[in-house]
């Protein structure tokens, strides 16, 4: 396999497109929506208008034919500027659309990809339970087939995009059976918004991600059709999985955006902030600084662009998708810390985009498995996990 990440042509122009809205459009209106912790809808609007949403699916489904390199080409651009906005793009193709995309019956394909792929509706996955993190396999939420229906009892917790005006469908996994040693059968099943019983709470008040819509989920005696199975039934632990690990190297261009505007934002900074004559710089102490977010950000953006040709190459890309993960979001946590120090006070005031980068970075190694999930998953692919 080549190791040549240098972009095609195509993917240049998207990236500098996406490079440009960041700038043009995001970062002169997000600190607003932040920090009253209002969701962006005339930002999602305008990168449904681009196709943002819709840049891995065919354009036979309303995509715009490109592929899972491109997403994390835009991911990677938005989050230099501002997190929120990226992780709802994120969060509503690799989690909203894709699992219906990559497991959906035709009909289902046709009814929901368009609309999803156009940002007039976000998709959610609901998975996270209050008891079941990274123990996916512990979920509790339960389908019980009635007839040519599913009914659906449980909660879910720290579902993001589940909850706007725009909302449109969660896919939510559950019980729907036992195999013969007693362990769960988990299945994913699509329920619409508005349907009877499923009940969004009030958006959580969180550290950091202020302008993206994150809440808990509650299904009293949900009715849906059964034709709502997404998938075959029994297969939604794997299907999810599969999810997961293409969300991972999604997540890791993210976190690798987030890296890189805080060199971008420190640059900026320290060239122009005088301290004792001269800008802070020219010290030497600043100048490490500098270069070890820059070579952070540089080798997480490798790690995430192998992990992705192999994904498109369609090769084995787990073990890369977790190292992605893992190194991304540690450097996006250490280069928020570094950049807010060389901003000294300043850094601590939420008018910097510093501030707010510090503020999101830490859920980079919490969210879509955490740290210790990443070392559990290579140690596993190294052939020692099971010792």
């Amino acid at each position: 396999m080549s190791l040549d990440h240098r972009l095609s042509p195509e993917h240049e122009e998207l990236r500098r497109t996406v490079e440009a809205f960041a700038h043009d459009v995001v970062a002169p209106k997000i600190g607003d929506y932040y920090e009253r912790h209002e969701f962006p809808y005339e930002i999602v609007r305008e990168m449904g208008r681009m196709g943002l949403f819709g840049l891995p699916f065919p354009e036979e489904y309303g995509g715009m034919g490109g592929d899972y390199l491109a997403l994390c080409l835009a991911l990677e651009e938005l989050a230099r500027v501002d997190s929120s906005v990226a992780i709802t793009l994120e969060a509503g193709v690799s989690l909203g659309a894709m699992p219906v995309f990559r497991f959906g019956t035709e009909e289902q394909k046709r009814e929901w990809l368009p609309r999803l792929c156009s940002g007039e509706v976000l998709g959610a996955f609901g998975l996270t339970e209050p008891e079941c993190g990274s123990d996916a396999g512990g979920t509790r939420t339960t389908a019980v087939r009635d007839g040519d229906e599913w009914v659906i009892n449980g909660t879910k917790c720290f579902i993001t995009n589940s909850g706007t005006d725009i909302t449109g469908l969660v896919t939510v996994t559950a019980v729907t059976g036992r195999k013969d040693d007693g362990s769960p059968l988990i299945s994913s099943i699509i329920v619409p918004s508005g349907t009877p019983g499923f009940t969004v709470a009030a958006p959580y008040s969180k550290v950091g991600w202020n302008a993206s819509d994150t809440r808990e989920l509650s299904f009293a005696d949900v009715r849906v059709p059964a034709a709502n199975l997404l998938g075959e039934e029994g297969r939604g632990y794997a299907q999810f999985l599969r999810i997961l690990d293409e969300g991972r190297i999604a997540i890791s261009a993210l976190a690798t955006g987030l890296a890189q505007g805080c060199v971008d934002e420190s640059v900026s900074y320290a060239s122009t902030r005088m301290a004792f004559g001269r800008p802070i710089g020219a010290n030497q102490a600043i100048q490490f600084k500098l270069a070890d977010m820059e070579m952070r950000a540089h080798t997480a953006r490798v790690g995430w662009r192998d992990a992705a040709s192999r994904l498109l190459a369609g090769e084995p890309f787990k073990k890369q998708a977790a190292i992605a993960k893992l190194y991304s979001s540690e450097s996006a946590v250490t280069n928020a810390r570094e950049a807010t120090q060389i901003h000294g006070g300043y850094g601590f005031m939420n008018e910097y985009p510093v501030a707010r980068m510090w503020r999101d970075s830490k859920i980079l190694e919490i969210g879509e498995g955490t740290s210790e999930v990443q070392r559990m998953l290579i140690a596993r692919e190294l052939g020692v996990g099971s010792l």
